[in-house]
């Protein structure tokens, strides 16, 4: 008995300290020595404070901010609760949540809304927009900072992800870096109601 036990003991205690210990420490050190920003969270910081990650979503309502997708994680991009609605196409709550955001979101004499502007993601946490989603909101943007359409989305341009090597995912922009640049180059100076803050935890 004790020299069956004795070599599957043996085994468990070598597979938990290589899987559980040398391992993780391992690909840790070669994350943070090959991309420690990516490694530490891809954090994003302006006037020396950390105010959000390029990889969770955060939520704007401000007329003068790009607007991302709504998220059922928590309260809202709370990376804590990732997760989705789990509501089916059947569901009412849904129904008139996305009936609610399309009646919100839509542009005035637009014939439809971008389908990523009212729906959310399956992590909650999702933090880019389609170029389409950003292009509808460009007109609100421009008459909220008081500059032409063609400003705007030429900082939009330029903050469009292309797919990895041209095949990998969609075009994307990142709603948060996006809004940062706005702050930056069109400054936005009557009554600022919101600035880019990370979501709640």
């Amino acid at each position: 008995m004790i020299a069956q036990l004795r070599p599957a003991l043996i085994l468990l205690i070598a597979m938990t300290v290589i899987t559980g210990i040398v391992y993780p420490l391992a690909v840790l050190g070669i994350a943070q020595w090959a991309f420690p920003e990516r490694a530490n969270g891809s954090l994003i910081e302006k006037d020396g404070r950390v105010i959000g990650s390029e990889l969770i979503g955060q939520q704007f309502t401000s007329p003068q901010y790009f607007w991302g997708r709504p998220s059922a994680a928590g309260s809202g991009y709370d990376a804590a609760t990732s997760s989705g609605s789990n509501l089916g196409p059947t569901s009412q709550a849904l129904v008139d949540r996305v009936a609610a955001d399309v009646a919100a979101r839509k542009p005035e004499g637009a014939a439809s809304v971008p389908v990523d502007l009212v729906t959310t993601s399956g992590s909650g946490l999702d933090p880019h927009l389609s170029p389409a989603a950003a292009d509808a909101q460009v007109e609100r943007i421009a008459a909220a900072r008081g500059v032409s359409e063609q400003v705007v989305r030429t900082i939009l341009k330029q903050f469009t992800e292309e797919p990895v090597v041209g095949l990998i995912g969609e075009r994307r922009i990142n709603v948060l870096l996006l809004n940062l640049a706005l702050d930056q180059r069109i400054p936005f100076t009557p009554q600022t109601t919101e600035t880019p803050t990370p979501a709640e935890p």
